[in-house]
């Protein structure tokens, strides 16, 4: 008898990937776009991470105003439903922000690489 033929895997998602590492970024703490793909294996995917970030505004689970750029500028500020949304955001989280930067953003920076091992 033939043994059944192997069910393949099923295709990853990379907005989908990078949706369930956004949602493990605790309260209180941000990323960067180039972080989270590095750690997805895709070391130049940060302006996917960024379109797949545009994406998660219709999926509230999502904590998109938790990622930022390497500098900790509010880059993606403008793509919420007002330009001062994610400020507003990081700071009901006790997150500092001026002239649209995270102060203290080494301090709170959160690796996954580091964070999940």
């Amino acid at each position: 008898m033939k043994p059944a033929p192997e069910t393949p895997p099923e295709p990853r998602n990379f907005f989908q990937d990078v949706y369930e590492v956004v949602r493990l970024i605790p309260p209180g703490r941000v990323t960067s776009y180039g972080t989270i793909a590095h750690y997805l294996g895709s070391r130049r995917g940060a302006r996917t991470v960024g379109y797949a970030m545009l994406a998660a505004h219709a999926d509230d689970s999502v904590p998109a105003h938790r990622v930022l750029n390497r500098l900790g500028h509010l880059t993606g500020r403008l793509h919420f439903a007002t330009p001062t949304a994610m400020q507003e955001a990081l700071e009901a989280e006790g997150i500092k922000v001026e002239d649209d930067r995270v102060v203290d953003f080494d301090k709170l920076f959160w690796d996954p690489a580091v964070e999940l091992g």
